[in-house]
């Protein structure tokens, strides 16, 4: 990936580490990557959630310069991290119960087949560069919590206080609206918060990929509370021979069914994206409890699912169809770029 690894070396060197790039053997690196997808024939191309469409266009920008796809995901979704009017991650997010933001993010790359991620960091804006911290410098794959930050910190990441006026309003006036006994869920078993996330695939000329997803989670979470966005499988996930897949939504129903990994099987079983992506959602459905589910047996809560394989092939689901209202302010859409073509895209969804 890019060079920004090689300024960390002497970082790394008081704490006895060293990066894996850089210890890992000449005849490992050698070693013949297993067939592809049948008919490959990769193109210069970014998925995402639709808060990121400025964000795949600067990652097809920077692929299309010969950058590393990971590297060109990190760039594209730290636009909204670093964007305070993006209420669902980095600065400006939404913050847990007691008015502190916590921030998740995951990532991983095809080439090197790495991951890493980083789960209730405080005080760091763009965890998507910790994440990708993770991966290229350590032999972990998460970090949590404080020692998230202190890593963070002693690599040259500034704390700052990520709580925006804006953020700091909603939360005052989510807790006025709390009643005395409240156990975090409503009568009919949902919770009453919102979700929000940013997710990128990518896809060089070359056919080398790399996902990302970041977020501040559940609005008004429980301090400690980790979503899917950081977990491996669940969040993103990409395989350098099939292709990559992201998801945004409700964490814990993407959780139980292992959701972005099912997505790139399902494409690597032959399904294109779009499909592998409503595969997923069906899975989703039958893995998720009673009590999310209205009577008609379809869930309560809303998950999205993008993906894209080496073939150039994209898609995306949603879990049902948006209202008209929804469609007619761009609703039911995901991020699509290509050179010269950023654009919002129609999603497919499960239920009507």
């Amino acid at each position: 990936m890019n060079t920004s690894r090689k300024s960390f070396i002497k970082t790394l060197g008081t704490f006895g580490l060293l990066p894996w790039a850089i210890t890992q053997s000449a005849a490992a690196q050698q070693l013949t990557t297993p067939s592809r997808l049948n008919g490959s024939n990769p193109k210069t191309l970014a998925v995402g959630s639709r808060n990121a469409l400025r964000g795949v266009e600067l990652a097809v920008s920077m692929m299309a310069d010969g950058q590393d796809p990971l590297d060109a995901a990190v760039e594209g979704v730290k636009i909204q991290e670093l964007d305070p009017d993006d209420m669902s991650v980095g600065y400006g997010g939404l913050p847990n119960e007691h008015g502190v933001v916590q921030l998740d993010a995951s990532c991983m790359h095809g080439p090197t087949k790495r991951a890493g991620a980083v789960g209730c960091l405080e005080g760091i804006k763009t965890p998507s560069e910790v994440a990708k911290a993770v991966l290229e410098l350590t032999d972990h794959i998460m970090l949590v919590g404080d020692d998230a930050k202190t890593f963070a910190l002693q690599l040259g990441f500034q704390e700052e206080n990520l709580l925006t006026e804006r953020a700091r309003e909603a939360w005052l006036r989510w807790k006025r609206n709390l009643n005395p006994s409240d156990n975090w869920l409503n009568e009919d078993g949902s919770n009453p918060t919102s979700t929000g996330t940013v997710h990128i695939s990518a896809l060089t000329q070359q056919g080398d990929v790399g996902s990302i997803t970041t977020t501040s989670g559940l609005s008004y979470k429980i301090p400690g509370r980790v979503g899917d966005s950081p977990i491996i499988g669940a969040g993103q996930y990409c395989d350098q021979r099939v292709g990559s897949a992201g998801s945004t939504g409700r964490g814990e129903a993407n959780i139980m069914a292992c959701g972005s990994f099912y997505v790139v099987e399902r494409m690597r079983s032959g399904e294109s994206p779009e499909q592998a992506c409503l595969s997923a959602l069906q899975r989703v459905v039958e893995m998720t409890e009673s009590r999310l589910l209205d009577d008609d047996g379809r869930p309560r809560f809303n998950l999205n699912y993008y993906a894209l394989n080496v073939n150039g092939e994209f898609g995306g689901a949603t879990m049902r169809k948006p209202s008209q209202r929804s469609l007619d302010n761009g609703g039911g859409t995901f991020a699509v770029a290509e050179p010269g073509n950023a654009r919002l895209e129609p999603m497919a969804w499960l239920f009507d």
